[in-house]
């Protein structure tokens, strides 16, 4: 497959689970926030923002504001509708790797997302949000149902899961990092920022204990949204990809796979307390960025005489 094909397929499906991602988390915590918590409204959204790894403003945060530059902002390159321009802008240079419904599927999505009246109302927002997160499983299937399970499609996968990886332990940060402030009401909206609060009920009850919230989130093998389950997914991807690829260069990949892999499936949560969840969770991330960072050498900016001698 040729680099710039990858490329294109690699980054369509990450800034689509990007998109994804925001939709959940902002419907999650926007629903919640005409309750009370002990934490004041501003507060909540620097947490929301931290969640979604952007810096908090010196000059406070105007939750109308922050949600707006959050969905239809095409000025902020966070934003929902940011993301989902540039997903159709790498789709675009792809047309004939991806199927025909899967290019209109995104495509509504877009003129959706961008020709939505202005966001004055509180309702506009929401509604930009919920189509994305509709639209997201939709295309999702569509995906699935309609497109060659070959290696572009495992490009796909590795973009979808690699964002996955990545989006998920900052949220979890965001949230385990002021534990002690946290009331139940904070954590259901995890959990529902993760699509998981009925299969954290079928697997714990509705205890919400923050140990067992953390072992589900990071460690469930099953569910889609645990960092274990993404990260599974991603090294199935990249042992699919290597086995077509016939380059000597994927070992490197592999080990870093294969040892990210590991650290999370032979582990406990009560190994986890003991080094710190936060230095934990920065962990999953530096080795996600340091996969990256090998994924794109090897199968993107490759010399030509590794091309030659693969």
């Amino acid at each position: 497959m040729l680099s710039r094909v990858a490329d294109s397929l690699y980054w369509m499906s990450r800034y689509f689970e990007r998109a994804g991602h925001c939709a959940r988390v902002l419907e999650a915590n926007y629903n919640l926030m005409l309750n009370p918590s002990k934490l004041p409204t501003e507060e909540r959204w620097q947490r929301i923002m931290a969640s979604l790894g952007i810096a908090a403003t010196a000059g406070g945060v105007d939750p109308q504001s922050a949600m707006s530059k959050l969905t239809g902002d095409r000025g902020n390159e966070s934003s929902i509708a940011s993301c989902i321009a540039e997903c159709r802008e790498n789709a675009s240079q792809v047309r004939e790797q991806i199927s025909s419904e899967m290019w209109e599927s995104l495509n509504r999505l877009y003129h959706q997302v961008t020709r939505s009246p202005g966001l004055e109302t509180d309702s506009d927002p929401m509604r930009l949000v919920i189509a994305v997160r509709e639209g997201s499983y939709q295309f999702h299937g569509i995906t699935d149902a309609t497109m060659n399970h070959g290696e572009g499609w495992q490009f796909m996968q590795l973009g979808k899961y690699m964002e996955r990886s990545c989006a998920l332990p900052v949220l979890l940060d965001a949230y385990f990092s002021r534990a002690g402030e946290a009331d139940a009401l904070d954590w259901v909206g995890l959990l529902a920022s993760c699509s998981a609060f009925e299969s954290y009920c079928k697997v714990y009850t509705a205890d919400l204990k923050p140990d067992s919230m953390a072992e589900f989130l990071v460690l469930n093998p099953e569910f889609p949204y645990s960092v274990r389950y993404a990260v599974e997914r991603m090294g199935e991807a990249i042992a699919a990809i290597s086995q077509t690829s016939f380059t000597k260069a994927t070992g490197r990949i592999e080990r870093i796979a294969g040892r990210l892999r590991a650290s999370l499936a032979y582990v406990q949560i009560a190994d986890i307390r003991i080094g710190g969840l936060h230095r934990y969770l920065n962990g999953i991330i530096d080795q996600c960025t340091s996969l990256h960072e090998a994924i794109h050498v090897v199968y993107i900016d490759y010399p030509i005489q590794a091309a030659l001698e693969a």
